[in-house]
């Protein structure tokens, strides 16, 4: 068993753009023929990472509120799998440091899901929302500390 984190980007920008800015350490970061990228960090932070681009995306998860849906025309997917049964506060750790970093470095309209089913953040036109997982980001020392309201 796994899970799945998965930072949605749009507009795109190329994967290759994305994967340095996740992973400014060429020795880590994905390669591959584009528009799949991938790298096995497995070892050193707990997960494996693609880098996706498509187009006429659509994302949907569940909030504090109900459903949300987003469909952008264009987009770059960033998923970071892990064990489900590693240690998953040095997982989340060094994903959300990842997710933190990407954010940081680009303009992007922006929404990362759990597992496909759980929204946790967006950011659009700037603006940065956690969501009412609050039980989620209460249980990851640091979540809130790296992700800041």
């Amino acid at each position: 068993m796994a899970l799945e984190y998965e930072l949605t980007l749009a507009p795109a920008t190329s994967v290759e753009e994305i994967a340095r800015r996740a992973l400014p350490d060429p020795a880590e970061r994905p390669t591959g023929t584009p528009p799949l990228l991938s790298a096995g960090l497995v070892e050193r932070y707990g997960f494996g990472v693609t880098v996706l681009a498509g187009r006429e995306g659509y994302v949907e998860a569940a909030t504090e509120t109900g459903r949300w849906e987003w469909e952008p025309a264009a987009y770059v997917s960033l998923t970071f799998r892990m064990d489900k049964f590693a240690d998953p506060s040095w997982e989340v750790t060094n994903m959300l440091t990842i997710v933190r970093r990407v954010l940081d470095s680009g303009t992007e309209d922006a929404a990362l899901v759990l597992n496909g089913n759980e929204l946790l953040l967006t950011r659009f036109d700037g603006e940065s929302a956690k969501h009412g997982w609050q039980d989620w980001w209460q249980t990851y020392a640091g979540a809130n500390d790296l992700i800041p309201d």
